[in-house]
C-alpha cells in the first residue's frame, strides 16, 4: 500500500465516527405520571402495579474493513441501567459470528473482532444482546437485537472481464464512430465513498482512438484513418476508482482493433500498353495471354470485370474474367490466319464490380489498357476445298473409273505441292485408290451394293515439303443399285397337299424377296417353268402367289413327293429372274384338312392302330426294361461275397509291370533266366509261392549266363517277403512282359490244371503248416471236390 492511499485511509478514519464511543446504554423510562397519584397504582386484584423499565436503546455499531492492528478490534459497548458496577450482571451476545468472530466481556460489555473483516464477503452482522443477572440467571432486561455494519475502504482495484478485446471499425469512418465499450467492475462499496466509482482512461492508442470516462465506450480520433496505411490498432484502457483521483486503485485492459476494408480505392494497370504474340494455328479458346488491374482493397470490394471496349479485334478475341486471381484472361474467338492480318489492337477496360457511392469523389473506380496482339506465321497443313465429300456411283461401273477427286491448297503464303493418300484404315479392303498429285478416287476392286452400300473413307493431304503436317478430310462413297439380282423364295417352305383335296383347294401361299431396292418399289411375277396337271400358280399381283390342286384326290401309295418349279421374275431393268422349287408332301389328313401323318412307314401300320396305341405300346416295354434290370441287379447284389471271406483267404496277385522287352532276339535285356527262383536251386529251399521241384520232374533247358544283378535283387526282395510276418499267404504272379525262353517251371494257369489234376497229388500241403491248410482243402479233397462239382 502506497503513503498516499496510508494517509487516505487515515484520514476517512478520522472523520468517520469512532467505534470505541459506540455505546447501547439502558436507562430507566422517565416518569410521566401525575404527582396526585401517590407513590403506587392498585390492580383489580389489590396488588401493587410496577412501572415496567424500558428495554434497550438501541444503535448501530460499525466497523472498519481490513483492520491491521495486533490487537483485537474494539467494536462498542453493551451497557444497562441496571448494571450497578457490582458485577452482578452478565452481559450475553448471540447471533452472526457471536463467539468467534465477535467477542463480549460478560462483565463490562464489551464488544471486540477477532480477525480482520472484509467488506466484500459480508457487508453487515446482525447479533443478539441480553443482561442477566449473574446469581440467578434470570434477563434483567429483554433480549435486543443490533447490526455492526461494516464500513467499506478501497482495498479492491477495478477488474475486467476479459483481459483482451478484440474489435473492428471500417476505415475511413468519421471521428467519433463508436469502436466497442469496456466495462470493468470493482468489488468494493459503490454506496459509500467514491471506492467504486470507475473513470476509464487511454494509455495507449493515442492520437487514433478515445474513450468515454464515464461509458469506457471507445471511439475513433482521427479522420480518414486508411487501412492501406495502417490496418491493427492496440489501445490499452485503464480503469480507475476513487473518481479518478490521486490514491485510486485501477486496472487495465488491450483492445486489439482492425480496420475493416472499404472500397475506396480504384483498380489500376500498372501500365498503358502490354505487347502479346499468338501463333496463326492457334485453335479457337485457346488463351493468348493475361492483363490483371491491381486494387489496394480486399474481399469484394477488389473484385473487378474485364471487357473488351474499342480496337479492331473485338470480334476476334473475347476476354474473361478469372474470380480466383482477379485476372482478364484473353482467349482466341475466331481462328486467325497470319496471310490475312498480322495485327490487333484492343483497349481492355477493368471495373470494379461492387462500388461505395460514399467514395465517388475519389474517381470513376475503372481503367483502361491498351492490348496490342501480334499473328505469328506458321507453316500450316494443307486446306481442302469443302469439309466434307458426297460420290455417288453404280454398283457395276468398270474397274479404274475416277468416281470423284478432292482438292486441296497449302495455306501459306509460299504455296507448296500437294501430295494425297487413303487411310487404308477405313478402306480395308482396299477397294479404292487415290491419284497422289490431283486427288482423283477411282475403283481397284468391283462394287456390290448388297454386301456394302456405303464406303466412309479419309483422304489425307500433306505438303511434299513437309509431310508431318496433314490435314485430313472424310469422303462417304454412296454404291447405287443395279438390277442384279432375281428374286427368291422369302423362306423354306414346308408343303403338303391331303390325300382327299379337290381340284382349286389352296395349299400354300408363297412370297419373294431381292437384294436389290429399285426406286420404285419391288414387284414380283410368279409362274410354272412348264404346265403341271397337278398344282397351278396363281399371282396375287402383290408380292405373293397361291398354289391350288388341279385334281382331286392324291395317294401316297403311288406318290409320296410332288416337285413343283415356280418362275419368280422382277419388273427392273434388266429382268431377273429366278426359278424356285416347291417340295409337296402327299399327307393322310382329318375331314377338317389337318395333317396326320406324311411319312410312308405309317403305311405299313395296321389300319386301325392309332398314334396314341403306339405310345402306349412303347411305355409298356420301356417298364419291362427297367424292371428286368432292376432285377438282375438286385439279384447280383446279393451273390456278392466281400473281398476277404477269412483270414486264411487264399488270393492270387497279379504284379504287372508293363515293361515289353524285345522277345527272344533281345540280346540287350537282362537274362530272363535268373527268374527260375535262384535261391531255390542254390539255397535248396522250398518256397511258398511255387509246388516243390521234388513233386514233379521239370523240363530241363539249357542254362543260360547268370545275371549278377538281377539275381542279387530278387533275392534279397524274396528274403524280405519271407521274413515278413504279415505278408499273407497269397500265390504272387509277377507278369514281366518280357518274351524270353520257356519257364522251367512250365505253366502255372489253373487253365492246365485240370488234365493233371489225377495224376497229382496235393496231401503234402497239409505237411507244410498251418497257413497251408486252405490250399491243402481246395486241392487235396481230390475226388470229392469232383463230386461236390
Amino acid at each position: 500500500m502506497t503513503i498516499q492511499q496510508v494517509l487516505l485511509l487515515l484520514l476517512l478514519w478520522m472523520w468517520l465516527p469512532h467505534p470505541c464511543h459506540t455505546e447501547m446504554l439502558f436507562r430507566r423510562t422517565p416518569d410521566l405520571r401525575p404527582k396526585s397519584f401517590g407513590g403506587r397504582a392498585l390492580g383489580n386484584d389489590g396488588k401493587v402495579i410496577h412501572r415496567q423499565k424500558r428495554g434497550w436503546m438501541w444503535n448501530q455499531f460499525f466497523l472498519l474493513e481490513e483492520y491491521t492492528g495486533s490487537d483485537y478490534q474494539y467494536v462498542g459497548k453493551l451497557h444497562s441501567d441496571q448494571d450497578k458496577g457490582d458485577g452482578s450482571l452478565k452481559y450475553i451476545l448471540s447471533g452472526d459470528g457471536a463467539g468467534t468472530l465477535f467477542i463480549i466481556d460478560e462483565k463490562t460489555g464489551d464488544i471486540h473482532a477477532t480477525r480482520r473483516i472484509d467488506r466484500e464477503e459480508k457487508a453487515f452482522y446482525t447479533l443478539r444482546a441480553q443482561a442477566i443477572n449473574r446469581r440467578t440467571l434470570r434477563p434483567v432486561e429483554p433480549e435486543s437485537e443490533f447490526v455492526i455494519k461494516i464500513h467499506d475502504i478501497n482495498d479492491n482495484e477495478p477488474t475486467f472481464p476479459e483481459e483482451i478485446y478484440t474489435a473492428s471499425v471500417p476505415e475511413m469512418s468519421v471521428v467519433g464512430t463508436s469502436v466497442v465499450q469496456v466495462t470493468a467492475t470493482d468489488a468494493d462499496d459503490p454506496s459509500y465513498g467514491n471506492s467504486a466509482r470507475i473513470i476509464y482512461s487511454i494509455l495507449q492508442g493515442q492520437p487514433y482512438f478515445s474513450v468515454e470516462p464515464e461509458t469506457g465506450i471507445i471511439r475513433t480520433a482521427l479522420p480518414n484513418m486508411n487501412r492501406e496505411n495502417r490496418e491493427q490498432y492496440q489501445v490499452v484502457i485503464q480503469a480507475k476508482d476513487m473518481g479518478g483521483q490521486m490514491g485510486g486503485l485501477s486496472g487495465t485492459t488491450t483492445v486489439n482493433i482492425t480496420l475493416t476494408d472499404v472500397n475506396d480505392n480504384p483498380p489500376r494497370f500498372p501500365q498503358s500498353t502490354i505487347h502479346l504474340r499468338i501463333p496463326e494455328s492457334s485453335p479457337v479458346g485457346t488463351a493468348i495471354g493475361s492483363v490483371k488491374a491491381t486494387d489496394a482493397d480486399t474481399g469484394k470490394n477488389a473484385e473487378v470485370e474485364y471487357r473488351i471496349i474499342d480496337g479492331d479485334g473485338t470480334d476476334m478475341f473475347d476476354i474473361v474474367t478469372q474470380k480466383d486471381t482477379q485476372e482478364g484472361i484473353i482467349t482466341v474467338r475466331k481462328p486467325l490466319d497470319y496471310e490475312t492480318r498480322r495485327l490487333y489492337t484492343l483497349k481492355v477496360e477493368a471495373e470494379n464490380t461492387h462500388v461505395d457511392p460514399r467514395f465517388y469523389y475519389l474517381g470513376p473506380f475503372k481503367d483502361t489498357i491498351i492490348v496490342k496482339i501480334s499473328v505469328e506465321d506458321v507453316d500450316e497443313p494443307p486446306v481442302f476445298s469443302r469439309s466434307s465429300y458426297l460420290f455417288e456411283v453404280h454398283e457395276d461401273i468398270e474397274l479404274g473409273t475416277i468416281i470423284g477427286t478432292v482438292m486441296a491448297r497449302d495455306p501459306d503464303s509460299a504455296s507448296s505441292p500437294i501430295r494425297f493418300s487413303l487411310d487404308r484404315h477405313t478402306d480395308l479392303d482396299r477397294i479404292f485408290n487415290i491419284h497422289s498429285g490431283n486427288g482423283s478416287i477411282y475403283t481397284s476392286k468391283p462394287l456390290d451394293r448388297e454386301i456394302s452400300q456405303w464406303h466412309n473413307l479419309s483422304v489425307i493431304a500433306a505438303e511434299i515439303s513437309n509431310p508431318k503436317d496433314t490435314t485430313r478430310v472424310p469422303v462417304y462413297v454412296r454404291i447405287l443399285d443395279v438390277n442384279d439380282n432375281a428374286p427368291q423364295f422369302a423362306v423354306f417352305y414346308d408343303t403338303f397337299v391331303c390325300e382327299n383335296a379337290r381340284a382349286g383347294q389352296l395349299i400354300q401361299t408363297i412370297s419373294a424377296v431381292d437384294k436389290d431396292d429399285p426406286l420404285g418399289g419391288q414387284k414380283f411375277f410368279f409362274s410354272l417353268a412348264a404346265v403341271n396337271p397337278n398344282f397351278t400358280v396363281q399371282d396375287n399381283e402383290d408380292n405373293t402367289a397361291r398354289i391350288l390342286t388341279r385334281r382331286n384326290g392324291f395317294s401316297r401309295h403311288e406318290i409320296s413327293t410332288y416337285l413343283l418349279p415356280v418362275v419368280i421374275s422382277d419388273n427392273d431393268y434388266p429382268i431377273q429372274s429366278s426359278t424356285g422349287t416347291l417340295t409337296i408332301r402327299v399327307c393322310a389328313c382329318d375331314s377338317r384338312g389337318n395333317m396326320q401323318s406324311c411319312s410312308a412307314e405309317a403305311l405299313l401300320l395296321p389300319a386301325g392302330l392309332s398314334t396314341g396305341a403306339l405310345v402306349a405300346i412303347l411305355l409298356c416295354i420301356l417298364i419291362l426294361l427297367v424292371i428286368v434290370v432292376l432285377f438282375a441287379a438286385l439279384k447280383r447284389q446279393r451273390k456278392k461275397e466281400p473281398l476277404i471271406l477269412s483270414k486264411e483267404d487264399i488270393r492270387d496277385n497279379i504284379v504287372s509291370y508293363n515293361d515289353e522287352g524285345g522277345g527272344e532276339e533281345d540280346t540287350q535285356a537282362f537274362d530272363i533266366g535268373t527268374l527260375r527262383n535262384p535261391a531255390a536251386i542254390e539255397d535248396k529251399k522250398l518256397r511258398r509261392d511255387i509246388i516243390p521241384e521234388t513233386l514233379f520232374v521239370p523240363r530241363r533247358t539249357p542254362s543260360a549266363p547268370d545275371n549278377t544283378d538281377v539275381r542279387d535283387f530278387i533275392n534279397q526282395r524274396l528274403k524280405e517277403h519271407d521274413t515278413d510276418p504279415s505278408a499273407p499267404p497269397y500265390d504272387s504272379l509277377a507278369t514281366y512282359a518280357y518274351e524270353g525262353n520257356d519257364s522251367i517251371a512250365e505253366s502255372l494257369s489253373s487253365l492246365e490244371s485240370g488234365t493233371t489234376e489225377g495224376d497229382q497229388n496235393y496231401d503234402y500241403l497239409r505237411e507244410w503248416g498251418p497257413r497251408f491248410n486252405k490250399l491243402a482243402e481246395m486241392y487235396g479233397g481230390g475226388e470229392s471236390d469232383k463230386d461236390t462239382s
